[in-house]
């Protein structure tokens, strides 16, 4: 799958970009957790070196997300993100706080269930009715508007048992 990722990229990765990304597919295979700070300015990448992360996690069964801190943001990487997914024949999910009713309870139960394989987001993705089959990556965009209790809720919800 992460080859058809690469086969779809509409440019070329930057030696950077490559040598980032073999770096935490590295640091995936290892049993501790990874703490990652990947910086850049805006439009050189980051959200794509992010992305095959999440692919290769969707690789091996699991499920990624992707937590932005405002609405209009999760809305954007939705927008870029989604169409790539759809290629890859991975489901992908947008979950912030103007889900209600009915069709934020879809988008539940396809998170807990591990059909949805990336889901983007605001702090709406750590609410506590939000529960993941298999959360395995945690990609924060803007980290510094989180805290530390929220990324600490977030990375817990990576712990809940089969369904």
């Amino acid at each position: 799958m992460i080859n058809k990722f690469y086969s779809i990229l509409p440019f070329k990765l930057t030696g950077a970009q490559q040598r980032t990304i073999d770096e935490i597919f590295a640091d995936l295979q290892k049993s501790i957790p990874m703490m990652r700070l990947v910086q850049g300015d805006v439009g050189s990448g980051k959200t794509m070196v992010a992305m095959a992360a999440m692919v290769k996690m969707a690789e091996v069964g699991a499920q990624s997300v992707l937590l932005a801190p405002t609405d209009t943001l999760a809305q954007q990487h939705f927008a870029k993100i989604q169409p790539m997914c759809e290629k890859l024949g991975l489901v992908c999910d947008v979950l912030t706080g103007r889900d209600k009713g009915v069709a934020r309870r879809e988008k539940l139960i396809s998170l807990k269930s591990g059909r949805t394989k990336i889901a983007i987001g605001t702090h709406a993705l750590f609410s506590d009715d939000v529960e993941y089959k298999d959360l395995g990556l945690i990609v924060i965009d803007e980290q510094h508007r989180f805290g530390v209790a929220q990324r600490t809720v977030m990375r817990d919800k990576g712990h809940n048992p089969e369904i």
